[in-house]
This record gives structure tokens, C-alpha cells and sequence, in this order.
């Protein structure tokens, strides 16, 4: 069929005026390279805030029991005490004289030496000390405990014509060799102190409180 009378393009354009477009494509994975060696480390960040504590975990179980530990030293308690008697009366001499007693009942680490008729500290400390006698009728009794060559506590009682028991009590804090006895008065106040064979009526009695290293 002829072309159309009026149309201004050639036959040949006509054919072409619906060609269509063509875009290149590149496909990259072909061009792109082998992976490169590692880089060198990089210098280490600042060190950053230290975060809040966390919970509290949750409690192990608990442990076996373990070996027992070897023996303690055992406890170095210190004693001394004594308990002496007297069976024969006693009067009173020229010179102050000391009590001698003639029984023992106790006496730890012989402390007390019965030839002086003295105690002799040998762990000092505090000690308690009591003295008990039986007066004589008639006859003024006049005795002290003594602390080495100091009067310490007195035991006295008045003439009567009835005997009594009297006692004396005292607490004394001693350093070691130090002497606790009882001496009776000069003749000067005549005194005495009865005892006999039969029964007891005149003692001595101490020991230790507390040692002074306690």
C-alpha cells in the first residue's frame, strides 16, 4: 500500500521510529579483585565507665566438712592454798612470837612451811586469808595476821570469865616470797589462845583468788 499522500518522513525512517532502548549492564562480580592481606591492629580504644554491680548470685552449695585442727595447748591454771591447826594453848612470851601449828590439813606445793609457822607466796596474785581462835577465861586475846613485817588485820577479844571463838578474815594481794603468818602480842599485854588435844580450835586457812598473770 502506497504512503500516504502529505507525510513528510521516508519509508525507511518510518520503520525505525519504534526501535527500542538498549542499556548497558556490568556485571561487577566479575571485575572485582582477590581479598587483601590482613591490616595491622589498630591502637586500643580508652578504657570506658564502669557499669553498675550486678546481682547478687545465687548461693553455692555448701562445702564438706573439713579436717579437724590439731589439739590446743591445755589451760595453765595456777592453785595454792593451805589449811593448818593448832592443838596446844599459847601464851604470850618477852618478845613478839609467831603462831606455830602442829597439823596440816592441806597444804599445795608446800607452801606453808610449818617449822616458821609462815605462808610463803610463791604465784603471785590475790589471796584470801582467815584466822580462827578459842580465847583463854581470864585472859586477854591479842593476835595480828601479818604481811612479811606488817600488821594486816588484828584478832582481839577482852578478858572474860567465859571463853570465846573469835575469826578474822582478810583479802591480801602478794608478790612472790612474801610471808603471811600470825604472830601473837608481847607479854607486855598479857594474852593467850587455848587449844587442847581433843579438838580443834585454833586455824590457819588461805589460798589463791586469782593469780596475778590471769
Amino acid at each position: 500500500m502506497p504512503p500516504a499522500e502529505g507525510s513528510g518522513d521516508p519509508p525507511a525512517l518510518a520503520e525505525f521510529s519504534h526501535v527500542p532502548e538498549i542499556r548497558t549492564y556490568i556485571n561487577m562480580t566479575i571485575l572485582k579483585g582477590d581479598k587483601g592481606d590482613r591490616g595491622d591492629r589498630g591502637t586500643p580504644g580508652n578504657v570506658g565507665h564502669e557499669g553498675p554491680p550486678g546481682a547478687q548470685g545465687v548461693a553455692g552449695s555448701k562445702g564438706s566438712k573439713g579436717h579437724a585442727g590439731p589439739p590446743g595447748d591445755p589451760c595453765k591454771l595456777s592453785h595454792s592454798a593451805f589449811s593448818v591447826a593448832r592443838r596446844k594453848s599459847l601464851h604470850s612470851d618477852d618478845a613478839y612470837q609467831a603462831v606455830i601449828f602442829d597439823t596440816v590439813f592441806v597444804n599445795l606445793g608446800g607452801d606453808f612451811e610449818m617449822f616458821h609457822g609462815k605462808f610463803f607466796c610463791r604465784v603471785a596474785g590475790v589471796y584470801f586469808f582467815n584466822v580462827n581462835i578459842h580465847t583463854w577465861n581470864f585472859k586477854e586475846t591479842y593476835l595480828h595476821v601479818m604481811q612479811n613485817d606488817a600488821e594486816r588485820a588484828i584478832v582481839y577479844a577482852q578478858p572474860s570469865d567465859r571463853s570465846i571463838m573469835q575469826s578474822q578474815s582478810v583479802m591480801l594481794e602478794l608478790r612472790p616470797r612474801d610471808a603471811v603468818w600470825v604472830r601473837l602480842f608481847k607479854r607486855e599485854r598479857e594474852n593467850a589462845i587455848y587449844s587442847d588435844d581433843v579438838d580443834v580450835y585454833v586455824t590457819f586457812n588461805g589460798y589463791l583468788i586469782k593469780a596475778g598473770g590471769e
